[in-house]
């Protein structure tokens, strides 16, 4: 059976982000043969949460699923949303009864399965049940695909790592996001797992972290409370693009791409 080429979209954030998505999602994808795109929509909704309508527009775009993170509640209306969209995930470790899944099985356009997991971190970020148990549990019930693309939306360096080496062999990629700084580290670990700590942010890079810097430089500077917003220069389209066996579900390529936004 022939390679899968697998892409994942860094943090789209707010409108650069999408604009950047809509414009250059499509021709990656036909550039790069890409068979499967996951896409971060967790900031797109003016840089935290996501609605239906922008949830929609990704979709639109070329995502086959849009995974989420932390701040996926900020936007009330996604809650009957998600329940109603199984393409558009959720922290699979989420404290039970929210609305949503956090994995689910889909197919290719030619009819391979591809299992996607979305799991968010426990440090310096709100509680959630341990995201290595989640992960176990979820694997059990993986079904025929052995494809498995795991978000791992998590704060810091250390759990994303730990997360890459305690899936490695069982996933295909584990690729970390919502720190929106594209990292230098992608490999092939030693079981066959593509791993990445950071795949970093489609949106503004004229920014702090996708914010405008003079609102967050004042918040530094000063020590007073800020209402910041979505910066708009210096766009970039960020993702990671892996290639695996589609029978064995083992990476043996990643790739970092990053793309300037044309004028």
């Amino acid at each position: 059976m022939a390679d899968v080429r697998l892409l994942l979209v860094g943090d789209v954030m707010g409108k650069p982000g999408l604009l950047a998505t809509r414009r250059l999602l499509p021709r990656v994808v036909a550039e790069r043969a890409v068979d499967f795109t996951i896409v971060n929509g967790e900031n797109v909704a003016g840089g935290v949460g996501i609605t239906p309508e922008l949830a929609a527009d990704l979709f639109a775009a070329g995502a086959d699923v849009v995974t989420t993170g932390n701040h996926v509640w900020r936007q009330r209306e996604i809650r009957p949303y998600i329940e109603k969209e199984p393409r558009l995930l959720r922290p699979l470790n989420f404290v039970e009864g929210q609305p949503g899944r956090g994995f689910g099985v889909f197919e290719t356009a030619a009819g391979l399965p591809v299992a996607v997991m979305n799991l968010v971190g426990q440090v310096f970020m709100d509680p959630a049940e341990s995201p290595f148990a989640a992960a176990d549990r979820a694997l059990a019930i993986r079904g025929r695909a052995a494809i498995v693309v795991v978000d791992f939306h998590a704060e810091v360096t250390s759990e994303k790592r730990a997360m890459g080496l305690h899936l490695d062999g069982r996933a295909t990629a584990v690729i970390g996001t919502h720190t929106h700084v594209q990292t230098a580290d992608e490999q092939i670990l030693q079981g066959g797992t593509a791993f990445m700590t950071d795949v970093g942010m489609t949106g503004p890079h004229d920014s702090v972290i996708g914010m405008r810097k003079d609102l967050v430089l004042s918040r530094f500077v000063t020590g007073m409370p800020e209402s910041f917003k979505p910066a708009t220069g210096g766009v970039l389209f960020q993702a990671a693009l892996v290639n695996a066996d589609a029978a064995s579900g083992r990476a043996s390529h990643i790739e970092r791409i990053s793309i300037p936004l044309p004028d």
